[in-house]
């Protein structure tokens, strides 16, 4: 009998026919140290904070947590793991979790190193944020000529 998930994974840039909770899962056993724990410690919060994300595998890699949209990356480094907003720019930060990428118009990153205390509530709070900009943002756009037209 085959396992069921309580979270919505897409196929997008499997490998072999692995799901990308499945790819995840595997980034995650073989980092075997700190960012492996943190990488689990932060999928575990994202959906918590979204029930209804998605994860994907993108770039040749690169775990990718969406819902209506890209709501942030999950890139690991040898000296950290950082968690990457696609509209982060976009987002109120009150617990000013954002300490990577701030020069930029549109993303913003977190990124954790060894021993760093997650604040959980302030980053859940920064995800259903982003979460939500990217539902609004869906609403908000202009249905194709296609659709408009009846074709």
């Amino acid at each position: 009998m085959k396992a069921t998930a309580t979270m919505k994974s897409s196929a997008k840039e499997g490998h072999g026919g692995d799901s990308p909770a499945q790819l995840i899962d595997a980034r995650i056993e073989e980092l075997g140290d700190w960012r492996g724990e943190m990488l689990a410690r932060i999928r575990t919060l994202i959906k918590q904070a979204d029930p209804d994300v998605v994860e994907e595998w993108k770039w040749r890699g690169v775990p990718v947590w969406s819902h209506a949209g890209i709501i942030c990356t999950g890139e690991t480094y040898k000296n950290a793991v950082k968690m990457t907003f696609a509209k982060g720019a976009s987002l109120d930060d009150p617990s000013r979790l954002f300490n990577a990428s701030l020069d930029g118009n549109t993303r913003r990153a977190i990124d954790f190193h060894e021993g760093d205390k997650i604040d959980e509530e302030a980053l859940k709070a920064l995800i259903r944020a982003a979460a939500a900009l990217n539902t609004s943002s869906a609403a908000k756009r202009p249905k194709s000529a296609v659709a408009r037209s009846g074709a």
